[in-house]
């Protein structure tokens, strides 16, 4: 089978197509003959040699990958033979790999079945990052008639959030790097360019200069800082990432004088909502229409190529990899 293989840390350079022998399910594991395979902004630091949160950098030689989606083609085991042909999609967990590869093993009880008529790539695309996005809403609870500015806005979450987030009634500014949000938008949904000087003063001018209830931050950095100053007196923050490469800056007594909220909601906060539930609601975002997820494709020998356009900031949405 044609996989990616990376022998060693460093650059996109290391992800090498290569033609492996396939892998055979053990006992309750399948094999997914894979139609996609999603990469995260995650996958980028594991493969330069750095740890990010729950994920440990993988000892090499290594396919990285983790969210895949396709058809069971081998069972191993103590598996339901009912699941041979089967459309599913897998999260291959926290110590996972093998995704970016033509076929992958996942655990049986980690799948879940694809409903008729949805795609491998938006099914990847609201899997890993679908369910951290559900949480972020649960934890967020955003109500009609409240404004929310989410600052990732061209990424695989931020997009799913203002999907939502619209689509409940409340007034969603996007914010994101300077041509990102080419494309269409939910109605009433305001774009912005983080990157372009006197942004947050456009932002404060469509709120009537009250400024935002909620900051749904995953860049962190001069952004993050720049979005946390939009708060409102008694607004609240959800940190879940910082791809500038730094943490939103704030410090204690800035929230005691404003009263604000902030839940850094990587990790814990998270798993506490019980993984596999929320990707379960995902899904059924999708499957019924309430999310329609925005993919960058790339062919699977081009994941080397995939990871420097994410990185660079040159994808909108969710980055998948196809046969």
């Amino acid at each position: 089978m044609l996989a990616i293989v990376q022998h060693d840390h460093g650059g996109p350079e290391v992800l090498v197509p290569r033609e492996v022998p396939d892998p055979e399910p053990g006992p309750d594991r399948v094999r997914i003959r894979v139609e996609a395979a999603g990469v995260h902004l995650v996958d980028t630091t594991l493969r330069a040699g750095g740890d990010r949160g729950p994920f440990p950098a993988p000892a090499l030689p290594t396919v990285p990958g983790r969210e895949v989606a396709g058809v069971v083609d081998a069972i191993g085991p103590g598996v339901d033979p009912g699941l041979l042909g089967a459309r599913v999609s897998s999260h291959l967990g926290p110590g996972g790999s093998g995704g970016y590869a033509a076929v992958a093993v996942a655990a049986a009880g980690d799948l879940h079945r694809l409903p008729a008529g949805v795609d491998a790539a938006a099914a990847v695309a609201v899997l890993g990052t679908g369910r951290m996005t559900e949480g972020l809403l649960e934890l967020a609870r955003p109500r009609a008639g409240e404004t929310a500015l989410v600052t990732s806005a061209a990424g695989g979450i931020g997009t799913l959030l203002v999907q939502a987030l619209a689509a409940d009634g409340v007034t969603v500014l996007a914010a994101a790097g300077s041509g990102r949000l080419n494309g269409p938008l939910p109605d009433g949904v305001v774009p912005l360019a983080y990157d372009r000087p006197g942004w947050t003063g456009a932002a404060r001018g469509h709120t009537g200069g009250r400024g935002v209830d909620l900051v749904f931050d995953g860049v962190g950095g001069d952004a993050g800082r720049g979005a946390f100053e939009l708060l409102a007196p008694g607004g609240r923050v959800l940190l879940h990432g910082w791809s500038a490469g730094t943490p939103t800056p704030f410090r204690a007594d800035e929230l005691w004088e404003r009263a604000l909220t902030v839940t850094v909601a990587l990790g814990p906060p998270v798993l506490a909502l019980g993984l596999r539930r929320l990707e379960e609601r995902a899904l059924a975002r999708l499957a019924d229409g309430r999310w329609s997820p925005v993919v960058s494709r790339y062919r699977l020998a081009d994941a080397a190529r995939a990871h420097a356009d994410l990185e660079a900031r040159r994808t909108r949405g969710k980055v998948v990899l196809v046969p």
